[in-house]
Protein backbone atom coordinates (compact mmCIF):
# COMPACT_ATOMS: atom_id res chain seq x y z
CA UNK A 1 0.00 0.00 0.00
CA UNK A 2 1.26 3.37 -1.17
CA UNK A 3 1.41 6.71 1.16
CA UNK A 4 1.81 10.17 0.45
CA UNK A 5 5.23 10.14 2.21
CA UNK A 6 8.39 8.82 0.55
CA UNK A 7 11.03 7.42 2.74
CA UNK A 8 14.20 5.95 1.57
CA UNK A 9 16.99 4.72 3.59
CA UNK A 10 20.77 5.22 2.59
CA UNK A 11 24.01 5.00 4.06
CA UNK A 12 26.71 7.67 3.72
CA UNK A 13 29.34 6.27 1.37
CA UNK A 14 33.21 7.26 1.08
CA UNK A 15 32.49 8.88 -2.50
CA UNK A 16 29.86 11.08 -0.80
CA UNK A 17 32.41 13.21 0.49
CA UNK A 18 34.18 16.42 0.40
CA UNK A 19 37.93 16.94 1.65
CA UNK A 20 36.28 18.07 4.70
CA UNK A 21 35.14 14.48 5.47
CA UNK A 22 31.50 15.25 5.23
CA UNK A 23 28.52 14.71 2.59
CA UNK A 24 29.47 17.48 -0.42
CA UNK A 25 26.53 19.58 -0.91
CA UNK A 26 26.09 18.69 -4.58
CA UNK A 27 25.12 14.90 -2.97
CA UNK A 28 22.25 16.02 -1.67
CA UNK A 29 20.68 17.01 -4.71
CA UNK A 30 21.24 13.22 -6.06
CA UNK A 31 19.57 12.06 -2.48
CA UNK A 32 16.71 13.86 -3.01
CA UNK A 33 16.62 12.41 -6.46
CA UNK A 34 16.76 9.24 -5.29
CA UNK A 35 13.52 9.78 -2.83
CA UNK A 36 11.87 11.73 -6.02
CA UNK A 37 12.17 8.27 -7.97
CA UNK A 38 11.18 5.87 -4.81
CA UNK A 39 7.93 8.56 -4.18
CA UNK A 40 7.47 7.79 -8.42
CA UNK A 41 7.81 4.03 -7.98
CA UNK A 42 5.03 4.40 -5.10
CA UNK A 43 2.78 5.97 -6.89
CA UNK A 44 2.24 4.30 -10.09
CA UNK A 45 -1.12 5.05 -11.15
CA UNK A 46 -0.12 8.92 -10.89
CA UNK A 47 2.70 8.42 -12.95
CA UNK A 48 0.31 6.54 -16.03
CA UNK A 49 -2.74 9.53 -15.47
CA UNK A 50 0.51 11.92 -16.04
CA UNK A 51 1.53 10.22 -19.54
CA UNK A 52 -2.12 9.43 -20.82
CA UNK A 53 -2.14 13.66 -20.72
CA UNK A 54 1.08 14.00 -22.13
CA UNK A 55 2.65 15.58 -19.10
CA UNK A 56 6.09 15.19 -17.25
CA UNK A 57 7.51 16.69 -14.20
CA UNK A 58 10.10 19.45 -14.56
CA UNK A 59 12.11 21.15 -12.11
CA UNK A 60 12.67 24.58 -12.09
CA UNK A 61 13.57 25.84 -8.52
CA UNK A 62 15.15 24.33 -5.55
CA UNK A 63 15.90 26.01 -2.06
CA UNK A 64 17.62 23.77 0.45
CA UNK A 65 18.70 24.38 3.94
CA UNK A 66 21.69 22.52 5.13
CA UNK A 67 21.56 21.92 8.79
CA UNK A 68 23.76 19.76 9.89
CA UNK A 69 26.58 18.28 8.70
CA UNK A 70 26.35 13.98 7.41
CA UNK A 71 29.54 11.70 7.48
CA UNK A 72 30.66 8.50 6.66
CA UNK A 73 28.44 5.78 7.86
CA UNK A 74 25.71 7.65 9.00
CA UNK A 75 22.46 6.21 7.89
CA UNK A 76 19.82 8.81 6.52
CA UNK A 77 16.14 8.11 5.82
CA UNK A 78 15.48 11.00 3.05
CA UNK A 79 11.48 11.68 2.97
CA UNK A 80 9.53 13.33 0.28
CA UNK A 81 6.25 14.41 -0.66
CA UNK A 82 4.18 16.75 -2.52
CA UNK A 83 2.60 19.80 -0.37
CA UNK A 84 1.18 21.69 -2.81
CA UNK A 85 -0.22 21.88 -5.65
CA UNK A 86 -0.82 25.36 -7.62
CA UNK A 87 -2.91 26.04 -11.10
CA UNK A 88 0.54 26.20 -12.83
CA UNK A 89 3.34 24.94 -10.52
CA UNK A 90 3.50 22.29 -7.50
CA UNK A 91 6.07 22.32 -4.80
CA UNK A 92 7.13 18.91 -3.38
CA UNK A 93 9.48 18.84 0.11
CA UNK A 94 12.20 16.63 1.00
CA UNK A 95 13.40 16.25 4.29
CA UNK A 96 17.26 14.27 5.00
CA UNK A 97 17.27 13.10 8.61
CA UNK A 98 19.95 10.86 10.13
CA UNK A 99 18.89 7.73 12.77
CA UNK A 100 19.84 9.85 15.56
CA UNK A 101 16.66 12.34 14.39
CA UNK A 102 19.08 14.78 13.69
CA UNK A 103 17.61 16.99 10.65
CA UNK A 104 20.46 17.18 8.02
CA UNK A 105 18.83 18.77 5.18
CA UNK A 106 15.66 20.43 4.09
CA UNK A 107 13.96 21.51 0.55
CA UNK A 108 11.46 22.87 -1.30
CA UNK A 109 11.69 21.68 -4.81
CA UNK A 110 8.96 23.94 -7.33
CA UNK A 111 7.90 21.86 -10.05
CA UNK A 112 5.76 22.17 -13.43
CA UNK A 113 4.06 19.75 -15.62
CA UNK A 114 5.70 20.02 -18.94
CA UNK A 115 3.22 19.16 -22.27
CA UNK A 116 5.39 16.56 -23.96
CA UNK A 117 4.12 17.75 -27.20
CA UNK A 118 4.14 21.36 -27.01
CA UNK A 119 7.67 21.59 -25.24
CA UNK A 120 6.29 24.15 -22.46
CA UNK A 121 4.65 24.62 -19.24
CA UNK A 122 0.88 23.53 -18.90
CA UNK A 123 -1.65 24.25 -16.39
CA UNK A 124 -2.32 22.14 -13.64
CA UNK A 125 -5.91 20.62 -13.96
CA UNK A 126 -8.78 17.84 -14.45
CA UNK A 127 -8.04 14.48 -14.08
CA UNK A 128 -3.91 14.71 -13.04
CA UNK A 129 -4.67 18.15 -10.80
CA UNK A 130 -7.09 15.42 -8.61
CA UNK A 131 -4.23 12.88 -8.86
CA UNK A 132 -1.73 15.13 -7.58
CA UNK A 133 -4.23 16.52 -4.90
CA UNK A 134 -5.20 13.61 -3.91
CA UNK A 135 -1.40 12.97 -2.56
CA UNK A 136 -0.50 16.30 -0.90
CA UNK A 137 0.01 16.57 2.80
CA UNK A 138 1.19 18.77 5.03
CA UNK A 139 4.86 19.25 6.06
CA UNK A 140 4.10 18.77 9.80
CA UNK A 141 4.16 14.64 8.23
CA UNK A 142 8.01 14.52 7.79
CA UNK A 143 8.26 15.29 11.88
CA UNK A 144 7.95 12.17 13.97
Amino acid sequence: MSTSLSRVQLRVRGYHLDGYGHVNNARYLEFMEEGRWDYFDQHPAMIKELHQAGRAFVVVNLNIDYLAAARHGDDLEIMTGIVNVGERSGLCHHRIVRKDGTVIAQADLTFVLLDMRANKAAAIEGEVREALAALTLSKEAFTP
